[in-house]
């Protein structure tokens, strides 16, 4: 039987494989890449620098949990050469797709010329709706990973390509490679979803935090944490986390307010909501989206562009 290597996406979709008792080494991978700052190379002393100071800052992840967790990991990939297969399980989402290409890229780096095959979140023949992986049953679950989707040396460069480009100084090359057919059915609507985070140019909001004032005004929403739930269910392609999404609705606290038991919008929600007004200098911050600084870049909705500032 061929010897396999499983880079399996977070510890949920981890505790599901083992109940498949699928034969193979294991590596987690717990990141969180689509958020904060990074840097191409990941086993660096700039890598380990950026990404503990914002997971501590933000999430309280101390340097020792940060080295335990993700670092470990990581370095179990240096001495992979063994295998006859690596096996990746990544969902469809953004929050995957980020950590997708950063392991990819790693892998090329350090010439792990193994075959790569990729087991994401589809709907496949026999299924009835599309389900993320870590929700399927056992059964579609194993479905998945005997339909797993070999990726061959484009694909690969591909994602090289893309990690290469998320840590560049300008997120505009990446539109170019929207387009380019490669075997990730998702990773096109990804990178999309990246690029709207970004702040429009009309309001100064990205695409998701104008849906969360969207959800407020066609909802009775309760509360805060009824706002969070809602957020997480009505996100698209962002893949985000309770803890994200509780950063990014605390971001948007002079839009709306809680009246009589309801989170309605205020004056300045409105405006934003109907693009009358332009709140970039109230929201502008020096949070990092990859390469770059969030605030740096505005999102054209009409053309679809990246424009730097």
């Amino acid at each position: 039987m061929a010897e396999q290597l499983h880079i399996i996406n977070g510890d949920d979709l981890h505790h599901n494989f083992l109940e498949l008792e699928i034969p193979g080494d294991i590596v987690v991978w717990r990141e969180m890449l689509c958020e904060g700052p990074t840097s191409y190379e990941l086993d660096t002393d700039e890598f380990l620098k950026l990404r503990t100071g914002f997971l501590y800052k933000h999430y309280q992840i101390t340097a020792e949990d940060y080295n335990r967790q993700f670092i470990e990991e990581l370095h179990k990939l240096k001495v992979s050469n063994s295998y006859d297969e690596i096996v990746l399980w990544f969902e469809f989402d953004l929050f995957s797709h980020i950590n997708m290409l950063a392991v990819i890229s790693f892998l090329q780096e350090n010439k792990k010329n193994i075959p790569v095959s990729l087991v994401c979140s589809k709907r496949l023949k026999g299924e009835k709706e599309f389900t993320p992986l870590s929700q399927l049953s056992m059964d579609n679950l194993k479905n998945h990973y005997e339909q797993r989707i070999p990726l061959n040396e484009d694909d690969l460069e591909m994602a090289n390509l893309m990690w290469q480009l998320y840590n560049g100084d300008n997120p505009q090359r990446l539109i170019g490679q929207i387009k380019t057919k490669t075997n990730f059915e998702y990773l096109s609507a990804c990178i999309r979803a990246h690029l709207e985070r970004f702040p429009n140019s009309r309001t100064g909001l990205n695409s998701l935090e104008h849906n969360v004032l969207k959800l407020i005004e066609k909802n009775n929403i309760t509360s805060f944490h009824h706002l969070i739930g809602y957020t997480l269910e009505y996100q698209g392609y962002f893949g985000f986390g309770d803890l994200q999404v509780e950063r990014i609705i605390n971001h948007l606290k002079l839009f709306f307010e809680e009246r009589n038991g309801i989170v309605v919008l205020t004056p300045a929600g409105i405006e934003a909501l109907n693009f009358e007004k332009n709140f970039y200098q109230h929201l502008k911050d020096e949070e990092y989206l990859g390469g770059v600084r969030k605030y740096d870049f505005l999102y054209d909705s009409t053309t679809h562009k990246i424009l730097k500032l």
